[in-house]
Order: structure tokens, then C-alpha cells, then sequence
């Protein structure tokens, strides 16, 4: 699924990107200096490259948290979830009108 932003940078920059983070870490004093230097080189900006490298060791189980595959599951039962709620509702307000008017129809005989 698309970001809601517009997104300029493709799959293999994101990834090329957070390799080099990670294979240059060791050449740098921390690792926030490592990505203000990449980002620069590719022109985007350190907290995105900062987010696409935590959002790689999420995926690759070395951070901690849910991985991508698994945010787009649980959003996907969310949504899901929230459908049938509203099926539900309709449903039940469906029932009750209709149960009403059965028994408008048996009083009026």
C-alpha cells in the first residue's frame, strides 16, 4: 500500500541506504553521524533514513517491535474488524425494523 505521502525514493535507494548505515557505522563516532552523512548523499533527510533503518532491523529481528509484514496485518484485521462491526450494526438496525413492523402489521388486523 502506497504511503500518503509522495514517495521519491524507490525500494532498492531505501535499501542500498540503510546497507551503507550499516556497513559504514564503524567509520563514524555514533551511528546518528553515519546517517546524517549518508542522508546527505542521497538527499533525503536523516530522520527518514533513521526511520528506514530501524524499520530493516525490525524486519530482520535485530530491534525489536513488529515488522513490516506484520503492521500490514494487523492493520488489514483492524479494517477488517471495523467492516464487520458495521455490517453488524446495519444488520441489528435491519432486524429491528423489520421486527417492529411485523408486529405493527399483526396489531393493525
Amino acid at each position: 500500500m502506497p504511503s500518503k505521502t509522495t514517495n521519491k525514493f524507490s525500494p532498492e535507494v531505501r535499501d542500498r541506504a540503510v546497507r551503507m548505515v550499516l556497513d559504514h557505522e564503524a567509520q563514524h563516532p555514533s551511528r546518528w553521524t553515519t546517517i546524517l552523512s549518508i542522508a546527505a548523499k542521497i538527499g533525503c533527510t536523516a530522520q527518514t533514513l533513521n526511520e528506514w533503518v530501524k524499520k530493516a532491523e525490525r524486519d530482520t529481528g535485530r530491534r525489536p517491535g513488529p515488522t513490516t509484514e506484520m503492521a500490514a496485518r494487523v492493520k488489514s484485521l483492524e479494517r477488517e474488524n471495523r467492516e464487520l462491526r458495521q455490517a453488524n450494526e446495519i444488520l441489528r438496525k435491519a432486524s429491528a425494523y423489520f421486527a417492529q413492523a411485523e408486529l405493527d402489521r399483526r396489531f393493525k388486523r
